[in-house]
């Protein structure tokens, strides 16, 4: 087990395995062949693969038309059983900035397509007198994705039509009881990205990031029922569960990983360091 292997474990994918997706001759995201295959065979000449890849032929023009298209095709998709679930939050579509978004699609659809998904993940810890420690949060039993899992404090996806700052406040509340003036002192420390193939498709992901130093009298309590519990650990504990076991929820990984080193509790003397550093940021 090493470090590596837990950022190995987020970057799992081989090109061959996947064809480029086009709208209005911009790649989107990245498909398997065999869902390609799936979408011409299905819906006739809306669809067309070529040696570049596939493309979305029949799109409608603007932002709106093909947000409603996209909605609509899903819809369709579920009911043939090719895409399992609706999620229910719309997230952007886009080649770049979350800002440029070409339109939209449901959070749960877009890894069929390899869209890009954005996501804010908060490290809460305390400075004890014997160290830092970090709240870890255990997914609920029932979660769909990852049950059981530990998981970063607060995290969650960053949907559309919400600010990072108002996104920070809701998820802090929801996951972690937290009101929204100790919430506002989240300070951003950069982004981590990631591209990993799934059972659904491919996500090329971006996580932003955020430290909270919390005061040692706080405790975060669940309140939407996502958190089954948390515990305040010691920080070497925590590198120790990341680099020897597979208890967390993958892409936490990564955040703390970043946060060790961010901290000097990984530095450069660590045989891996540049290349943990390096890797940790993989847009594709």
């Amino acid at each position: 087990m090493s470090f590596l292997a837990r950022i190995d474990d987020c970057n799992r994918w081989a090109t061959g395995d996947f064809t480029p997706f086009f709208v209005a001759g911009e790649q989107l995201g990245m498909v398997r062949w065999a869902f390609a295959d799936a979408l011409c065979e299905l819906l006739g000449t809306s669809f067309a693969r070529t040696d570049e890849g596939l493309h979305w032929t029949r799109a409608p023009c603007g932002f709106e038309a093909r947000t409603e298209a996209m909605a609509q095709l899903c819809d369709a998709l579920i009911a043939r059983g090719f895409i399992s679930y609706r999620h229910g939050e719309a997230y952007p579509v886009t080649s770049g900035r979350r800002e440029d978004a070409r339109f939209l699609i449901d959070r749960a659809c877009a890894p069929y397509f390899g869209i890009r998904a954005f996501g804010q993940h908060i490290n809460g810890f305390v400075r004890a007198a014997d160290g830092l420690r970090m709240w870890i949060a255990r997914r609920a039993a029932d979660r769909r994705v990852y049950p059981n899992r530990l998981d970063n404090m607060v995290a969650g996806g960053l949907p559309w039509g919400i600010g990072l700052r108002e996104n920070i406040r809701k998820e802090c509340a929801e996951e972690a009881g937290m009101p929204a003036q100790l919430a506002d002192r989240a300070i951003s420390v950069g982004a981590i990205s990631y591209c990993r193939a799934s059972k659904r498709g491919l996500k090329p992901d971006v996580m932003y990031c955020y430290d909270l130093e919390l005061p040692e009298d706080f405790a975060p309590r669940c309140q939407d029922g996502e958190v089954a519990g948390f515990a305040l650990l010691p920080i070497e504990q925590v590198a120790d569960l990341v680099r020897e076991t597979e208890e967390f929820k993958l892409n936490c990984n990564l955040v703390i990983i970043d946060f060790l080193v961010r901290h000097g509790v990984l530095t450069p003397d660590h045989p891996d360091y540049l290349e943990i550093v390096q890797r940790l940021r993989s847009l594709v």
